[in-house]
């Protein structure tokens, strides 16, 4: 692959708050509030999940632009309040706000994800969808990951092109099918590639509701299924701006590694912390610390 190529590609992860990582990923002793500035020396891009559960406050995401390099980028969901609770419809005040929330991120943001719920199907939502699409600003890109199979129509496709909108592949396969090459509906309706491998989400809870697996480490390889995403990646490559790939713990178990696994894919490194790198940067806090308490 071309220099030119890998340029276009950006792998990261959904989400960077992860109490599991502590020690795997992140220094023991890291305190959640530098976990950011410290992945955004590792990855180039992250997926902001907390923004579908509330809109952030200002600065809140003035502090993400300001702990990340230059070239570091950001995606962020549009918030449920939208896409769960309104279902589309009437929320013009709801998203104008949201959208002037995250303003501050300027340049750092590539696209606003628009993650519709499984009960949203085109029977009771065709024209909500139309409607909201058409509305939406053009400062800003958009994807949309449909997440009820009826979406998968050549006159939806069409509207995601006409209103220059991404549609999302997402890999939701289940865990006993990790070694097949997934099999996905893949439009291409806008410059850019927006790619999630998110698993199996029946991995993460038991029937009681608690967790399963401590995310830390790769717990089940998927090799058929990122070969086959980097080749279906390279592929269209030629034909968009941009590649945005995000990667969560329950494809594989431990989603920084994934994505240096896809990277690598992909044919270029995506160096992770070693166990020295981690263990300097907590050196390196304990001696900041101790020059900040010795004026007392």
């Amino acid at each position: 692959m071309k220099l030119t190529d890998q340029q276009k590609i950006r792998i990261g992860v959904a989400a960077w708050s992860f109490q599991e990582w502590r020690g795997s990923f992140y220094p023991a002793e890291l305190p959640e509030s530098e976990w950011l500035e410290f992945y955004g020396r590792y990855l180039p891009a992250v997926e902001i999940d907390s923004t579908f559960y509330s809109v952030p406050a200002e600065n809140a995401v003035r502090r993400w632009v300001e702990v990340t390099p230059s070239s570091f980028r950001f995606s962020c969901k549009l918030p449920r309040e939208i896409t769960h609770v309104c279902r589309l419809r009437d929320c013009t005040a709801e998203l104008n706000g949201f959208l002037r929330a995250i303003e501050p991120l300027e340049s750092k943001l590539q696209v606003v994800l628009i993650q519709l719920p499984p009960s949203f199907t085109p029977k009771d939502g065709r024209q909500a969808l139309r409607k909201f699409l058409i509305q939406l600003p053009k400062d800003f890109r958009f994807a949309v990951e449909f997440r009820n199979a009826g979406w998968h129509r050549p006159q939806i496709i069409r509207l995601l092109e006409n209103c220059r909108v991404g549609w999302v592949w997402a890999d939701t396969s289940p865990l006993n099918q990790r070694n097949l090459a997934p099999f996905e509906f893949l439009p291409l309706t806008s410059d850019f590639i927006y790619l999630r491998l998110l698993g199996d989400y029946a991995t993460k809870y038991d029937g009681a509701g608690k967790f399963i697996h401590h995310y830390d480490k790769l717990l089940w390889k998927r090799e058929a299924a990122l070969e086959s995403w980097a080749l279906k990646v390279e592929r269209h490559l030629n034909e968009v701006r941009n590649v945005w790939a995000f990667v969560s713990n329950h494809f594989e178990g431990f989603a920084p590694e994934t994505a240096q696994r896809l990277a690598q894919r992909l044919g270029y490194e995506l160096p992770l912390p070693s166990e020295a790198e981690q263990l300097a940067a907590e050196q390196d806090k304990s001696q900041l610390n101790l020059f900040s308490g010795s004026g007392d």
